[in-house]
């Protein structure tokens, strides 16, 4: 009857995310950087059921087109891939065939990876949720779900047609999952209570947050500024990340246009870059660049002079943009254009790293950047702040330790029981 020592030796761990490297944005950093980190404890074989690489472009990796299912090795690390649809424009339609066409390669092919001891998800994908509740089960292994997001609150919030029936459905898929887990962890406190509505009980719940995954900045910023044409004299606004509905992006578009020596930057992918780009047309002062290189990300973030994050005001969002964490470790100064009370703004003023105004002002968002450009001294006390709350709120290797507490806990838990009755 197989055991479960506690010292992390022959262990075998499933960990179910729909995202993973090469992806360099949303969950794939973090699902990495925790398999591999336990794939490096001693006598642990980590397994990682994924899908194949598309975000935050929406748009498969060249590399995958022909590939249908694959098992790789990375850094100790097996992943096995399963292919899926890869809409590139959301509709309420559309991600429901995503997330059936992840749910049933899964379940027709589950990877073989022999008795895992137990099974974590990464949430939101309401696909990685069910397939990581019914593997656990059919082995009867502890299940950990980490709520990143709530695809039930996200799709009502998002804009997109069909939300709201896709909305009620999603929460009641989110619900059974939830409630079928061992222990939940969730990545900011605002959630604690989202998740205990939903029926898991407040002691089941644990707080395991995210941390900043990228380095911190070495180049000098003229050197980098230069290298990117960016004017030493001309103040820089950028936004990194997902271009999505949900980013309401078009704020950054309009602020331009009310300021044509502003320099607007939006740099990465997403089904709304288009559209974006549309939207610019005839605006010399917005540019559009492409998701950054590992090596370059933090460079460019801190070249900057200010750093946006949006939503749209429609939008009260409990999760916190894995953004942030890169931003604050970029050591320039934040203004999140988001509903009040979310947890953006929370995390924001918690921070101390950057301003808040009203989502979808431009006005006010303009005057935020101006008043920052004004005062470089208030700018700089701002960005200095950031890398300070990062490393001690935000460092990896507390989130690591974090992620391995809780599984360390479940286990314990799931054998107490066994031993009891052995």
């Amino acid at each position: 009857m197989p055991g479960q020592p506690e010292d992390h030796t022959a262990r075998r761990l499933l960990m179910v995310s729909t995202n993973y490297a090469p992806e360099q944005a949303g969950i794939g950093p973090y699902a990495t950087q925790i398999a591999e980190h336990w794939a490096a404890l001693p006598g642990t074989e980590v397994h990682v059921l994924a899908g194949l690489p598309h975000y935050p472009a929406w748009r498969l990796d060249p590399a995958y087109r022909r590939v249908w299912r694959t098992e790789e090795r990375h850094n100790g690390v097996r992943v096995h891939r399963r292919r899926h649809t890869v809409p590139p424009r959301q509709t309420a339609v559309r991600r429901a065939l995503f997330e059936a066409s992840v749910l049933t390669h899964g379940l027709l092919a589950p990877p073989r990876t022999g008795r895992p001891d137990a099974v974590f998800a990464q949430l939101p994908s309401l696909a990685g949720g069910v397939l990581g509740a019914r593997l656990a089960r059919r082995h009867g292994v502890p299940f950990v779900p980490v709520v990143q997001d709530l695809m039930g609150a996200a799709a009502a919030q998002s804009g997109i047609s069909g939300g709201d029936r896709a909305a009620a459905a999603a929460a009641a898929v989110e619900r059974r999952v939830l409630r079928s887990a061992a222990l939940v962890g969730v990545i900011h406190r605002t959630f604690v209570e989202r998740v205990a509505a939903m029926g898991v009980p407040r002691d089941r719940v644990r707080l395991v947050p995210n941390w900043s995954h990228v380095a911190a900045p070495r180049r000098p910023r003229a050197a980098t500024r230069e290298g990117l044409g960016w004017s030493p004299r001309r103040t820089v606004l950028l936004h990194s990340g997902n271009m999505g509905l949900k980013q309401g992006l078009e704020v950054l578009v309009e602020t331009a246009r009310r300021d044509p020596e502003l320099l607007v930057v939006l740099m990465g992918d997403g089904n709304q870059r288009e559209r974006l780009h549309e939207l610019a047309a005839g605006l010399p002062n917005v540019d559009f660049l492409p998701p950054a290189d590992q090596a370059d990300f933090p460079e460019v973030l801190a070249a900057a002079d200010v750093l946006a994050v949006t939503q749209r005001a429609s939008v009260l969002d409990m999760s916190v943009p894995s953004k942030l964490t890169s931003y604050f470790a970029a050591g320039r100064p934040v203004v999140a254009s988001v509903a009040d009370g979310g947890g953006t703004a929370e995390e924001v003023r918690r921070s101390g790293a950057g301003v808040v105004v009203p989502a979808e002002d431009p006005g006010a968002l303009l005057a935020a950047v101006h008043a920052l450009a004004a005062d470089p001294e208030r700018a700089a006390a701002l960005g200095a702040v950031g890398p300070v709350y990062a490393e001690r709120e935000l460092g990896r290797a507390a989130g690591l330790a974090r992620h391995t507490a809780l599984l360390d806990e479940a286990l314990a838990h799931h054998q107490g029981p066994r031993r009891a009755g052995a």
